[in-house]
């Protein structure tokens, strides 16, 4: 079974993430952050990962250095939990929709992390939740998870669809590409031999 635990603690933020790979969708999630908790849960839905988050941050200053350092410790278990990587399928891409929302997300596993950032939002503010955070997480993911990864809002009027079709459209992807390729189960999906 793929899966990781980690655990980081700074002056700002004390994170505890549990992450199998290959689950059935299962969440636990508490960050302190109703948007955050919520759009966590969509990656562990969609994406049939099974998620365990435990997160108190600097919350009375704001909630940039919890989300970030959520993506950070959520990448590195995603990472860890892959290992070797060999079999993955690798590449894979989703479409999502939500209501009048329309988000594209295209994933390379290549342990060459890059982010290719097109979501703008209409709104400063999802709720309480600052949008451009949406952001500070995918980078913050991509890069301590070895991802290329590139999510690019199609279209959409409301701030909180066009967020969660960002969330939604990363499980997809995420789900497919960390899949173990039937054709090529013992194999590394590079013709460097590693990734």
């Amino acid at each position: 079974m793929r899966s990781a635990s980690i655990s980081r603690k700074t002056k700002e933020t004390d994170i505890e993430v549990t992450l199998t790979i290959d689950g059935t969708g299962k969440s636990d999630i508490d960050t302190g952050i109703g948007f955050l908790d919520h759009m966590l849960d969509q990656i562990a839905r969609h994406g049939l990962m099974d998620l365990r988050v435990r997160a108190r941050g600097d919350l009375h200053i704001d909630a940039h250095h919890t989300t970030e350092d959520v993506g950070i410790v959520l990448g590195q278990c995603f990472r860890q939990a892959l290992g070797g990587k060999k079999g993955i399928v690798r590449y894979a891409s989703a479409h999502v929709p939500l209501d009048e929302a329309l988000t594209r997300v295209v994933v390379d596993i290549s342990g060459r992390p890059w982010l290719v950032w097109k979501v703008d939002f209409p709104a400063e503010k999802i709720g309480a939740f600052d949008s451009e955070l949406v952001h500070e997480f995918f980078y913050a993911f991509a890069v301590n998870a070895g991802l290329t990864l590139h999510v690019e809002n199609l279209y959409g009027r409301n701030a909180h669809h066009i967020a969660e079709t960002c969330f939604k459209a990363l499980a997809r992807a995420l789900r497919t590409a960390a899949a173990i390729d039937p054709r090529a189960a013992d194999v590394i999906p590079s013709t460097k031999g590693a990734l």
